[in-house]
Order: structure tokens, then C-alpha cells, then sequence
């Protein structure tokens, strides 16, 4: 049966000047105008067809042409690996895992967890019991068997090689789960309690053994360097719909049609349509801008005042604007509360750790923040305030945690609670005399967090502080909140789900590999964790233990709340995630959970 979705695109056509306004003028000067009602027909989901031996994935959608190229853009200065399991950011991490697909994913539409290495999947207690497809191939003709499954997940993942993301987020009071091979095409997984997170964790890729298994035996110093950018197109076997075909540094990555995938159309053809893949990659979001008018990429994701411009040049253009809601993912200012040393050196300026350690001087650059006016300018409305871990579309959402305003006076308030006082210049300083004076990161070319952080910098002078804003490079960024620890505070934003919280259980654990804000090196994990992040553990051990959606809510609910009043990372506001896309592609079917171009294989040009 098909699925029907509406989806509504609300322009808000606003000033873009920047300046702060209050909340009267602003409502003033908003103008709406609702474009006409768009209706998407999903198609059915595949199923699998078995033809001649072979446990096909057949696609429902309707049958499109071959051949053809779709070219999309990244920003930034492109990947750092196209190993899937070493992948530290959302560039590497999508163009890696272009390639490499995983036991299960996620129905786009509806959020269910679904087969797609695995042919179906049965759970019994703590065992999950995998059925793989029979007969299906890595692209170098090799049979894709349960051997590959467990060597994946045994002496990939569970052995905590590459990036341990996905083995920190399945660890259970300490255990990891258990996976065992019954026969070629059987595998289970065995957790040490029922844990309601573990099967949409299967997700994860799956590496082809006889490809990976000599860079593991060599271990994992050497694992690090495995797939790199310089690594030979030809080398990579893939189970995924495309295959790198070429990479140029700071330019582009090419991607070719994989001829043995295993999704096929209802005429049993095998997909992917398209012959080519390329992601251009970017300097910025306005270079993005003129790639896209200029017809050299094919889809966008469109920012404040170019949606006004784009949804009028729609009627007559070649291209279609979707509104797929609010953001899944997270835009937030954090500072840095470590507080431990190396070899007797502070990682952080003790004077520095006094402020960011006190809730009270949290609160007050919480309270500063002028979310509006950022809104205004900078998403020219088209955003929502955000004041929880949770985006506005989780359905985890703490909605009792209420909104509020930039409130300089509280603010005032609670730093004079604190000891601290303004100079005869009005400048902040501390109950010892020191001036209040720190850094303020964001990673250079992302023109929306450069904005914010400009706004960031005027809010906070507001109140009497200096802050030195220094947009970096991605590179040299990650490595000062996760190597070095060397950082003030930072604007950042993260990825996430709003199916699953404990996705983000890195983050939050405290010697979770994401714990930014009081990062734990490996030998410093059992320092003394603050009161507020010991119950933070408790809460998502509960949460991904417990089996009634009401049950985990009530502990995810509690996490929200401690954020919310702690403050260790204070979020900005949800943007709205506006697409344009070309009318010459096929088989678009956009989604706020699968985005645009989820369904690759599938998209085709007219």
C-alpha cells in the first residue's frame, strides 16, 4: 500500500540586516507566504525476491532510466578517510559509508529499523538472530557470508578498532555483546541484557574479511592509516550501490555504478540507475550558492535568505524546493570544564576553569544569547530556538523544559553571584581582579557558525567580556577539543537521530569519546567525575536497558532536564532543512527522516 506525506514549504521573506531588533519589530517586519501543498507518494517498501539463488532486495519505486550523473557538494576541505570504521566526522563518514552497507537501516518514512545485508532478522530475548542474503557479492565477486559479519563485528568493532563510537554506545554495564556464526548465512548476536538501542546499531558497515583482515593483523596503529585519501580507487571492495572511481584532493570525489549490487527494480534489473556520483567539495555555503546556480552541482541545502530567492526563481527553473522540518541535528556552544593536568600542566588555564566550572557564569552566557536576533539574521527566520540535546523532532523530546529570552540583566545578576563585578570601563572581571577574557572557536569555512560566532562575540561584550573569535581549520579544531584539549569555548554542531538517543551516549557518558566538554584522556578515564555526570551515566545505562518506550522517556526526559540546567553545552537554535534539488531526477522522494538523495540506487535522470 502506498504512503502519501504533505509537504508544506512556509517562506518567511525577512530583512537580513544585522542588527539586533526586539521581539515586536520583528513580528513587524515578518512576512509568510505559504507556497502550495507538494504531495509525496512513497512507494512500498522492498522486499526480497529470490531469483535464481539469489536473495535479491527488490525496490518498489517506479521503474527509472540508466544512466547519468547526480553531482552534490560537500563543504569544508573534503574527507580524511574513506575508512568507514576510522571516520571522525559527517564528511568522511557519509562518503565512506557510500560504500559499505550494513546488516540493517532505517525506513525512511516511518522510522522502522529494516533488512538490508540481512535478509530478515528475529529477535529472542538477548539474542538477535541474523538471516544474510544468499548469493550476493562484494564487488569483487566475492560471496558476502557470515564470516564477514563476525569478523566485522569481533575484531573490527567489539576489539575497538578505528573509531569506537559504535562499540562505546553498545557496552552494557561494562560488557560488550557476543557474536557467534551458526552457519554461512546465520549469525547471532547475544547481548548481556535486553537493550532496546542494539538492533538499529547493526546498522554499522560491514567490511568485506579478506580485504581488511591483513590491515587489522597488523594492528591498529596501522588500521589508522588503512583506506586513506591516498589510497588506490582500485583497491576498495564494496558492498555498497557505488564505488570510489577517483579522488581529487580539494576538488572532487567520484563515485561509479557498483554492476553487481544486490537491489534490483521489479523488472529484476539490477540498480543503481545513475552511472555516476560526484561530490564536489566546497570551500564554503555561499561558493555552494554560486556551484549550484551555475549548474555545476544538482542539489543544495539552502540557508536564510537564499530560500526566499531560490522558492521565487522555482516557478520557470529546473529545480524543486522541498521543506523537510526541523534539523535532526544539534548547533551548540560549549566551553571547557576539564579541569585535570598533564604531566603537572593544566590542560586549561586554572583562571579560565574557575569561570567555566562555576553554573552560574554558564547560565549567564546561556542567558546572553540573543537566539532571536541570531534567528533572524542568519537563518532569516527560518529556525526554532533549541534548548535541549534533543532536536525539535525527537520523540524524545522534553517538551516540559520552557523556552525563554535573552535576559542581559539575569545574566548580570547571577555573575555578581559569583564574585564577579565590572571595572570602571565596564569591562567583567573576577573576584580576584582578572579581566574575563577567553577564545571562541568554530571550524573556518562554515559560514553559518562563523555568523553565529560573530553574534556570539557581541552578546557576550555585551556583558563586559572579550572573547576572541578564531574560526579555524576542521582538522586542527578536532584536534584541540580531543587532543590537545587546548580550547576555551566553541561552536559546534552534531549529528543525531530522533529515533534513538542513545546514539549520542558518547557524548554524554563521561569517559564517552565525545565527552567534549570534560573530555577524559585514555589514562586519566576513572579522575573524578562531577555529581550532575555521574547521574548523566546512570541515566542512559537505565535508558538503553529498559524495554517500554514510557520507561526510557522518563530517563531521557531526566538527562534534558540536567542539561538544560548545567548547561555544559548551551544550544543555539534547530534550523529548518530546506532542499533544492534539479526536476531532471527521478524517483525523489523527500523525507525528514532519509533527507533527499537516501535512496541512491534508486534515483534516476528523466
Amino acid at each position: 500500500m502506498k504512503r502519501v506525506v504533505y509537504i508544506v514549504l512556509i517562506v518567511l521573506v525577512l530583512s537580513a540586516a544585522c542588527v539586533r531588533r526586539d521581539q515586536a519589530s520583528l513580528d513587524h517586519e515578518k512576512g509568510y507566504s505559504s507556497v502550495a501543498q507538494q504531495e509525496i507518494v512513497f512507494p512500498a517498501r522492498a522486499k526480497t525476491v529470490s531469483v535464481d539463488g539469489v536473495d535479491f532486495l527488490q525496490s518498489q519505486a517506479p521503474v527509472g532510466k540508466f544512466g547519468g550523473t547526480l553531482t552534490t557538494s560537500i563543504i569544508g576541505e573534503g574527507p580524511k578517510t574513506f575508512n568507514p570504521f576510522n571516520t571522525k566526522d559527517a564528511t568522511s563518514s557519509t562518503l565512506s559509508e557510500l560504500m559499505y552497507d550494513g546488516l540493517v537501516t532505517t525506513d525512511a518514512q516511518t522510522g522502522d529499523t529494516i533488512p538490508k545485508l540481512a535478509r530478515g532478522f528475529e529477535i529472542h530475548g538477548n539474542d538477535y538472530i541474523i538471516y544474510l542474503r544468499r548469493g550476493i557479492k562484494w564487488s569483487d565477486g566475492a560471496p558476502i557470508t557470515a564470516d564477514d559479519v563476525v569478523f566485522t563485528w569481533k575484531n573490527i568493532i567489539l576489539d575497538g578498532f578505528g573509531n569506537t563510537s559504535t562499540r562505546d554506545s553498545i557496552v552494557v554495564d561494562g560488557k560488550l555483546p557476543v557474536v557467534r556464526k551458526i552457519d554461512d548465512y546465520t549469525v547471532v548476536f547475544t547481548t548481556p541484557q535486553p537493550f532496546a538501542p542494539f538492533l538499529r546499531s547493526l546498522a554499522a558497515p560491514i567490511a568485506p574479511k579478506h580485504v581488511f583482515e591483513p590491515a587489522v593483523n597488523k594492528g591498529k596503529e596501522y588500521f589508522e592509516t588503512f583506506f586513506s585519501t591516498n589510497a588506490n580507487p582500485k583497491d576498495f571492495v564494496t558492498s555498497g550501490a557505488f564505488k570510489i572511481a577517483r579522488y581529487v584532493p580539494a576538488q572532487r570525489v567520484v563515485y561509479e555504478r557498483n554492476p553487481d549490487y544486490y537491489v534490483i527494480n521489479t523488472e529484476n534489473q539490477k540498480l543503481p540507475y545513475l552511472d555516476k556520483v560526484v561530490y564536489m567539495i566546497v570551500g564554503d555555503l555561499n561558493n555552494e550558492v554560486l556551484k549550484f546556480e551555475g549548474k555545476e552541482i544538482d542539489l543544495i541545502n539552502l540557508k536564510g535568505a537564499n530560500v526566499a530567492r531560490f522558492k521565487k526563481r522555482e516557478r520557470g527553473g529546473d529545480f524543486v524546493v522541498y521543506n523537510l522540518g526541523a534539523d535532526t541535528g544539534t548547533l551548540y556552544l560549549s566551553m571547557n570544564l576539564n579541569n585535570r593536568t598533564n604531566d603537572g600542566k593544566p590542560y586549561v588555564n586554572p583562571v579560565k576553569q574557575a569561570w567555566f566550572q562555576d553554573k552560574n557564569f554558564r547560565q549567564a552566557v546561556d542567558l546572553a544569547l540573543d537566539r532571536q536576533n541570531m534567528i533572524f539574521n542568519i537563518a532569516n527566520g527560518l529556525a526554532e530556538p533549541l534548548f535541549t540535546p534533543e532536536s525539535l523532532n525527537s520523540i524524545y523530546l522534553n517538551k516540559d523544559l520552557p523556552s525563554y529570552e535573552r535576559d542581559e540583566e539575569k545574566s548580570r545578576e547571577l555573575l555578581r553571584a559569583s564574585g564577579f563585578s565590572w571595572d570602571d570601563k565596564g569591562r567583567l572581571v573576577d573576584r580576584q581582579g582578572n579581566r574575563v577574557e577567553f577564545d571562541l572557536y568554530t571550524n573556518a569555512g562554515n559560514t553559518e557558525r562563523e555568523a553565529i560566532g560573530v553574534m556570539v562575540k557581541q552578546d557576550l561584550e555585551d556583558l563586559g567580556m572579550k572573547v576572541n573569535f578564531k574560526p579555524v581549520e576542521f582538522n586542527s579544531l578536532v584536534n584541540k577539543l580531543v587532543g590537545t584539549l587546548d580550547w576555551d569555548m566553541v561552536i559546534m554542531g552534531l549529528t543525531g537521530s530522533p529515533l534513538e538517543p542513545n546514539g549520542g551516549k558518547n557524548v554524554w557518558l563521561s569517559d564517552g569519546t565525545l565527552h567534549l566538554f570534560n573530555m577524559r584522556p585514555e589514562k586519566d578515564k576513572n579522575s573524578k567525575r562531577l555529581d550532575w555526570e555521574v547521574r548523566l551515566d546512570e541515566l542512559f545505562r537505565r535508558g538503553a536497558l529498559a524495554t517500554n518506550f514510557n520507561d526510557r522517556k522518563r530517563c531521557y526526559d531526566e538527562y534534558q532536564a540536567i542539561v538544560y540546567e548545567q548547561k555544559p553545552m548551551i544550544y543555539i537554535y534547530s534550523p529548518i532543512r530546506i532542499f533544492a534539488i534539479r526536476n531532471k531526477f527521478g524517483n525523489i522522494f523527500p523525507s525528514p527522516l532519509g533527507g533527499i538523495i537516501y535512496n541512491l540506487e534508486e534515483i534516476f535522470c528523466k
